[in-house]
């Protein structure tokens, strides 16, 4: 499986793909090569044909030629010039006069030139052997100085030389480009390696990078600048992965706290309450309270619950107009009971329309409302508000009440965070409020912030609008 996985590896892929690449150049350019030499060649090899064919028609028009073959037999062979010519003279439906074939070839039946006409490179035949060796040939009619009819001149060669020659040609173009192949593999081999460098760097550097040391950073001075956008992701990745790694590890703490309080009170509670035997009204206030205790435990999951499912990723909202006079009236009517007990009074300002789902409107407000309810001086209003602006709407809940110290502002809506520790056991509250506030707006991507001053303090939810 090593093996396997190595060879298809980047670098190999690439130093494959060089060697492709160099092959099919090499050959193509040697093919081309190759073919200009044997049209060269063609022309060459034909071009003397035709010379010899018109040599021999001019030695014989003032000549005897049967008297010339018989004194001077040689002199036709001589002028072939290798064993693989062909030479053939005859008057038309006669028997040849002399045939020089030492290659014995088969004699071509092919039209002649007539005599008046001069011979070109159209009048070569070609044609291919039985064993695919080419063979050119050419007639032509010849006026001689004693005969009455023309002399038929057949002359051809055998190209076993120049096929032997283009053979050997080819084998080297092939060779050649086997080689340059072989070493732009290794080259490029190479080269990947090195180009590869800073990826080898980058993957030990993140393989190092585990829980315990999660503030390390990759580093990127010596990187190329291709790496830069990948090591700057990692970076922020990583950034990420700590804030969300410290924020789990402070709201598992945070979580184990407040749940250790309720546990333990059910607990101490219980066991003394069976240390001895209690009449019905100590049982019932027991129950009473571990009641209490219980609907603080289930509103901590519930809420646990919907900010685990409201984070994530692929959590779609159904966002529509929503009437803001409308929902106002709706909180309003549901804080009624809670307002009047804390002798609070709920004033609404707004009108006009949020876009927004609304299930999770109700809830962000409610939150916002029942903290304000909570916390508002006796006698002081709540003012719930809206105001409309081209980007969007914003929503307020202001109340009177003790002023928030600046530095807990910023935390506000972290999980589990209070800004009054001897609130931190209270049964009313789980502390994930603002939390969910905070999910809500971002799945609305919008914003949110509070403000506290001179014992006032403002809570400010903007929700974009469709467009935006």
């Amino acid at each position: 499986m090593k093996l396997a996985g190595q060879s298809h590896s980047l670098i190999n892929r690439l130093a494959l793909l060089f060697a492709l690449l160099t092959f099919a150049a090499t050959a193509t350019l040697g093919y081309a090569l190759y073919r200009a030499l044997e049209q060269q060649l063609t022309v060459r090899d034909d071009a003397a044909l035709v010379n010899r064919v018109d040599q021999l028609r001019t030695l014989l028009r003032d000549v005897d030629v049967v008297d010339l073959i018989r004194q001077k037999p040689h002199l036709f062979a001589n002028m072939l010039g290798n064993r693989e010519a062909l030479l053939v003279l005859q008057y038309p439906g006669q028997a040849p006069l002399i045939e020089v074939n030492p290659g014995n070839s088969r004699v071509p039946d092919v039209k002649p030139v007539v005599a008046d006409a001069p011979l070109s490179l159209d009048a070569v035949h070609h044609r291919i052997e039985p064993d695919g060796t080419p063979f050119i040939a050419v007639s032509a009619a010849a006026i001689t100085s004693h005969a009455q009819e023309p002399l038929l001149i057949t002359s051809g060669r055998l190209l076993t030389e120049r096929t032997r020659m283009l053979g050997n040609y080819r084998d080297q173009i092939v060779l050649l480009a086997a080689i340059m192949s072989v070493l732009s593999a290794l080259l490029a081999y190479w080269i990947a390696r090195r180009g590869l460098s800073p990826l080898r760097k980058l993957a030990e550097q993140t393989g190092a990078i585990g829980i315990r040391n999660l503030s390390v950073r990759i580093d990127s001075a010596d990187a190329p600048q291709e790496l830069l956008p990948l090591i700057t992701g990692f970076n922020g990745m990583l950034d990420r992965l700590e804030s969300s790694f410290t924020q789990l590890s402070q709201v598992s703490a945070d979580m184990a706290h407040d749940l250790r309080t309720p546990i333990g009170n059910m607990l101490g509670q219980t066991e003394v309450a069976l240390g001895q035997r209690r009449d019905v009204e100590y049982y019932q206030r027991l129950l009473g309270s571990n009641f209490e205790e219980l609907q603080r435990l289930s509103k901590m999951t519930d809420s646990m619950l919907f900010l685990a499912r409201a984070e994530h990723a692929d959590h779609v909202i159904e966002r529509k107009a929503v009437d803001v006079s409308a929902e106002f009236q709706r909180l309003a009517d549901y804080f009624e009971g809670p307002a009047e007990e804390r002798d609070v009074r709920l004033v609404l300002r707004g009108e006009g329309g949020v876009w927004a789902d609304a299930v999770l409107l109700r809830r962000a407000l409610a939150n916002l409302l029942a903290n304000a309810v909570r916390y508002a001086e006796p006698g002081s209003e709540i003012i719930l508000a809206a105001s409309q602006e081209a980007e969007g709407t914003t929503i307020t809940v202001e109340n009177t009440g003790p002023t928030i110290a600046e530095h807990h502002l910023a935390r506000l809506f972290d999980r589990f965070y209070r800004a009054d520790p001897s609130r931190h056991a209270s049964s009313s509250s789980s502390g994930l409020g603002l939390a969910i506030v905070r999910s809500i707006m971002t799945l609305h991507q919008g914003k949110w912030s509070a403000e506290s001053r001179d014992g006032v303090t403002c809570f400010s939810l903007f929700f974009p609008t469709a467009q935006q």
